[in-house]
């Protein structure tokens, strides 16, 4: 009877798959054993990802913590004890640094050349990517695929044809001229970025907009605009971000001190610190002070640049 009962089983087992799993809950993929079976194994899986992460981020911190500290030492202890606390923090140097080294101007002129051209890209790029994201045709995908096109073209082979240009508008060495070659350069990013926020968007809008009577003027910038402040911020921070940053642009059509930038301030300073002599502490003050302003940014701003990527990525 026992035998005879064990192969009816197993036969019943064989034509009921189901019936077999249910003993075992882990062989099936649905139950919570199964799930939760799979949850333990995930982070080893993603152990040295994550280990990496983690080391990258520790050395940027250690990176920060040395300039920051180093600003605040005299040459000596720079040289001699570069990883040693200092004994005595030196204030004076992010003084000399911000009056001698030329720092101060240049904090200022980057900041109205960021603040304009960051701006100016994002208005100039919001309507052109709002047309392009809601309109699927031939004519939209062509002028897409050209604004895309533009984030391929290496700045050298262009910087010839754009200096003759601005040479001829009476640009050069000035910082409205900058901002313009700002907002041309990041123009086709800016564009790219925000057409997938704007395509996302439901068409419903628009349809009761035009019920109302509502212009598609008035519907972008009214209805539509806002819903895209995500997007906006994440293009904005990224703008600015770049346009810091940025020093080949500067240094090829910047041409006096009073116009420099933050990285052409410092490239100026070190150039003069090899015939004056080398001060680490003043140098790497006028580092932190180039570097602090877009980390706060970046801190303050940096979940909704991660969100509004993933947001548009996802959409």
């Amino acid at each position: 009877m026992s035998a005879a009962t064990t192969g009816s089983r197993a036969e019943s087992a064989a034509r009921d798959p189901k019936r077999d799993l249910r003993r075992d809950p882990r062989r099936d993929p649905k139950t919570p054993a199964a799930v939760s079976a799979g949850r333990r194994r995930i982070p080893w899986a993603r152990l040295p990802g994550s280990a990496l992460i983690w080391l990258f981020v520790a050395f940027c911190a250690f990176t920060f913590l040395f300039i920051l500290l180093s600003s605040l030492k005299s040459s000596y202890n720079v040289l001699n004890h570069p990883f040693r606390l200092p004994t005595e923090l030196k204030f004076a140097n992010w003084s000399k640094a911000w009056h001698d080294g030329g720092f101060g101007p240049a904090f200022v002129n980057s900041v109205l050349v960021v603040a304009v051209a960051a701006a100016g890209t994002v208005l100039l790029a919001s309507p052109a990517a709002y047309v392009l994201g809601r309109n699927q045709n031939r004519v939209s995908g062509g002028v897409s695929m050209y604004f895309v096109l533009g984030l391929g073209i290496p700045m050298q082979i262009i910087v010839l044809p754009l200096y003759s240009i601005m040479a001829k508008m009476h640009l050069i060495d000035n910082l409205a001229g900058l901002i313009v070659l700002y907002v041309v350069v990041n123009l086709p990013f800016t564009v790219y970025l925000l057409m997938s926020f704007f395509a996302s968007l439901p068409g419903e809008l628009e349809e009761a907009a035009a019920l109302d009577g509502v212009g598609p003027g008035m519907t972008f910038w009214r209805i539509m605009l806002p819903l895209a402040k995500g997007g906006l911020m994440t293009a904005l921070t990224l703008v600015a971000i770049a346009c810091w940053n940025e020093t080949f642009l500067a240094l090829m059509f910047l041409q006096t001190n009073d116009n420099f930038t933050l990285p052409l301030a410092l490239v100026n300073f070190l150039t003069q610190q090899q015939f004056t002599g080398e001060d680490f502490g003043v140098m790497f003050a006028g580092v932190s002070i180039a570097v602090l302003p877009m980390l706060a940014l970046y801190a303050w701003l940096g979940r909704r640049i991660t969100e509004g990527l993933t947001l548009g990525a996802g959409k």
